[in-house]
C-alpha cells in the first residue's frame, strides 16, 4: 500500500481516567512502518504521568490549551503552538494545568509492534514518583 485517507470520524479511540488517545497512523491501521501518530486530549487536572519510550523519539505539539510538561526532572509550561522533542529512553510526563481541555498532536518514530507505540511506565520509581502526579 501506498497510502491511505484517514476519516477522522473512523479514528479508533481509546478512553482513558486522564483523557483520549485517537490513533491517526500506526502499523494496524495504515501499515505505517516509521511513523506513529496520536491526537491526544489531556482533560483539566489530569495528565499522563512519568513514562519512557525506549526506542522512540517522539514530538509533542500543543494544538490547544496548556500543559506542563516534564522533560527528566526540568518542567516547563506549553501553550498552543509550542512543542517538546524527546528523544529515545528519556522520562517524560504531561499534564494539563489549564481550565480546558489540551489537544495534542503526538508523533513517535520509528513504529514499534502493530500497536506502533512502546511505553515504559516509571511514575512508580525513583525520583518519579516524589515529582508531580496525575
Amino acid at each position: 500500500m501506498n497510502g491511505q485517507f484517514v476519516i477522522g470520524s473512523e479514528i479508533v479511540r481509546d478512553q482513558l481516567e486522564w483523557g483520549e488517545m485517537g490513533w491517526i497512523s500506526r502499523p494496524a491501521s495504515t501499515q505505517a512502518k516509521n511513523i506513529c501518530e496520536i491526537a491526544v486530549t489531556l482533560e483539566p487536572g489530569f495528565g499522563h504521568n512519568f513514562h519512557k519510550h525506549p526506542r522512540q523519539e517522539e514530538v509533542i505539539h500543543v494544538m490547544a490549551g496548556e500543559i506542563e510538561q516534564w522533560l527528566e526532572s526540568g518542567k516547563r509550561t506549553l501553550q498552543a503552538g509550542d512543542s517538546v522533542f524527546i528523544g529515545p529512553d528519556v522520562v517524560h510526563a504531561s499534564f494539563n494545568v489549564g481550565t480546558q481541555t489540551a489537544k495534542l498532536l503526538v508523533v513517535l518514530s520509528p513504529c514499534v509492534g502493530d500497536g506502533g507505540y512502546e511505553l515504559v511506565d516509571v511514575s512508580e520509581q525513583a525520583p518519579w514518583n516524589s515529582l508531580k502526579k496525575s
